[in-house]
């Protein structure tokens, strides 16, 4: 195998066993072969490690890696630590992926020399069956130069698992380990110490949702949200983007109060939802977001709220309305 792949694709690996075979296959089975393929057992205690084993047995461009549990990102950056691509790719081991995808985002980075590249996504049910796409940004171009165009930050998906990433932009960045949200945490300041980001509007990403990963009880790591956005926050004010306050506030906005919330919604605990409630309300106070401001705040060039189903939009209004009793904006 060429020492040096085009690719390096990084697949963390904790009890999926059930899942792992169809994610590893979709990587091994794509139309662009100029890869290695990085699979981190983070500690499983099922029969995780059989599978790979069995993987690393049949095609020479797997690397098993084995280490003690320590979570997402930990596995994440032990495979960064590892890659020898010039792009990195994340895939969750319980995700699959379309057969051209690397090869149609690898065309994208070479024709723009992009140093990301981002797909679509669309989630998938234990059938495989898809039913609800996840777009990203599709008004903007092919070829985003953020010197000229910064809307991309005020409005994306902080996904890892849908995009290329040029191994240069890790040399001084890792995903924080032991915090929730830490794609939140680190995928902005990628995008921040970029010049050009390529995207194609197709959804090439097929993100798994269990049944059981949608009714379970958030927990107060929810809060950890504000220690990605204060972190993002800072390095935005130091970058060369400080004087575009408009998409550090939409960035807020989007991440801050309508991720936020949704996670809040699932929090059955009623004095820790109410608590982080009123964590959400400090949090624009101090960073002087308005209930005006989150009203209308547009992504992909539309009302944001509007254009939500209408239980969602119901409950993002009445949040509204609540948190300006309290901070009486």
């Amino acid at each position: 195998m060429n020492s040096s792949p085009k690719i390096s694709v990084i697949v963390p690996v904790y009890n999926t066993a059930l899942y792992l075979p169809k994610c590893l296959d979709s990587i091994l089975n794509q139309t662009f072969g100029d890869f290695e393929l990085l699979v981190v057992n983070d500690g499983s205690k099922d029969n995780s490690q059989q599978i790979i084993d069995q993987y690393v047995e049949k095609d020479k461009r797997i690397v098993s890696i084995i280490k003690e549990n320590g979570g997402l990102s930990d596995a994440r950056n032990v495979g960064i630590d590892q890659a020898k691509g010039e792009y990195i790719a994340f895939i969750d081991s319980d995700d699959y992926i379309d057969s051209k995808m690397f090869e149609k985002m690898m065309d994208l980075a070479q024709k723009h020399q992009s140093e990301i590249v981002f797909c679509d996504l669309v989630k998938v049910d234990e059938n495989g069956k898809e039913f609800r796409d996840l777009r990203q940004s599709p008004q903007l171009p092919e070829k985003i130069i953020l010197n000229d165009d910064l809307t991309i930050f005020g409005e994306m998906s902080c996904f890892a698992c849908n995009k290329l990433f040029k191994r240069s932009l890790f040399e001084k960045h890792r995903f924080q380990k032991g915090i929730h949200f830490e794609d939140i945490e680190l995928i902005p300041k990628l995008v921040i110490d970029s010049i050009i980001i390529s995207k194609i509007n197709q959804p090439f990403y097929k993100y798994f949702e269990r049944q059981d990963s949608i009714t379970k009880t958030h927990t107060r790591k929810g809060l950890d949200m504000f220690i990605a956005i204060e972190n993002i926050t800072n390095y935005f004010k130091q970058s060369q983007y400080n004087n575009n306050l408009n998409e550090l506030k939409r960035f807020q906005i989007i991440q801050g109060y309508y991720s936020y919330l949704a996670y809040v919604a699932y929090v059955k605990d009623k004095f820790l939802k109410a608590e982080m409630v009123d964590e959400l309300s400090q949090f624009l106070k101090s960073n002087g977001l308005s209930n005006s401001e989150i009203r209308n705040y547009k992504r992909f060039e539309n009302n944001y709220l509007s254009s939500l189903p209408f239980k969602k939009k119901i409950f993002y209004a009445i949040s509204l309305f609540n948190l300006k009793l309290i901070i009486k904006l």
